[in-house]
This record gives structure tokens, C-alpha cells and sequence, in this order.
């Protein structure tokens, strides 16, 4: 999800408001080149678990790629302008892990309110207000059955460990 943002990430480092370079800051991902002079690295979203990008949901009896649509739905934020990302201490599945503003609304909690991904509040202890801010997302996506959340659906992380919906087998 977050891989489509990284290359805003260089930018964001390389310079201060003012266009002058920035105190040196540095982290470590796994990166690819996406061009010669362009370079995208992988992190995850803080408090944050999307549908991964193949998983499937049920709605109506029928299996739907929810994982694809949390994928479309943060690449047009994305699309939709600059992207600030402010990373924080820790790593998960190996990857640092960030805050993505965008046009100053929340990637994780457009994300969580359009019932495509769902808060992680264990990682979110020392930010209560984000934490009860994605909260309310939840229950309100759970509310409008937004997203995912309209039929079965399993979370992201039972999904990468195996399990499926009687509708994927």
C-alpha cells in the first residue's frame, strides 16, 4: 500500500521548508529502483492493518477483492497530492514504519473510515488521540458497512497467515 508514496519520501528528507538541505536523517528499507535517478523503499503505516492486496472479502455470497481496493483507494489519495511522511522509531514485518498525511487528512484513518483496513491500537500507545481518532473510524465504517466490513471479512493478519473465507476455497 504505502509502497506508491516513497518517492516523495526522498524528497521530504532532502530538503527543509525553506528549500534548505535538511539535517541529515537516514533509516533503513528495502529498496528498488525505479528509475535511474528514482528510488522507492518499502514502509508500513503506523496503527494501521489494510487488506492485503490479494485478499478476498464476502459480500452478498460472493467473494470481492477488497485487498485491490485498499490498494486503488491509497494510491488516488496518494495521486491527489504531496505526501508528508513522518517516520516513527520501530519496525514491523521488518519495514520502518511512518505517518502519511496527505492534504492533511490521515492515509491510515481514509483508510480504516472507508472499511479497508483496521486500527492497530497496540502500536498506537503512545499516541492516544490518533488511536482513539482511528477508533471512531473503525465504528463508523463498522456502522455504514463501508468497505470490507459490509459481509465477512477476515483481518489482514489471519489472512497472511493462511486462513480464508469459505468463498476463496
Amino acid at each position: 500500500m504505502a509502497r506508491t508514496l516513497i518517492p516523495c519520501l526522498l524528497l521530504l528528507g532532502a530538503c527543509d521548508a525553506a528549500g534548505a538541505p535538511a539535517r541529515d536523517a537516514s533509516f533503513q528499507a528495502t529498496a528498488r529502483a525505479l528509475d535511474g535517478d528514482t528510488v522507492a523503499a518499502d514502509f508500513r503505516l503506523l496503527g494501521v492493518d489494510a487488506f492485503e492486496r490479494r485478499q478476498l472479502c464476502e459480500k452478498a455470497g460472493a467473494c470481492w477483492r477488497c485487498g485491490k481496493a485498499a490498494q486503488d483507494l491509497a494510491a488516488r489519495v496518494l495521486h491527489g497530492g504531496y505526501a508528508e511522511i513522518r517516520l516513527t522509531p520501530g519496525k514491523s514485518y521488518g519495514r520502518p514504519v511512518a505517518v502519511v498525511t496527505v492534504n492533511g487528512e490521515d492515509l491510515g484513518e481514509t483508510m480504516i473510515r472507508a472499511g479497508l483496513a483496521i486500527p492497530q491500537p497496540q502500536y498506537l500507545k503512545t499516541d492516544p488521540v490518533r488511536a482513539a481518532r482511528y477508533g471512531a473510524a473503525h465504528a463508523e465504517a463498522l456502522r455504514a458497512r463501508a468497505g470490507g466490513l459490509a459481509g465477512s471479512w477476515l483481518p489482514p493478519a489471519d489472512w497472511r497467515h493462511g486462513q480464508r473465507l469459505a468463498c476463496e476455497r
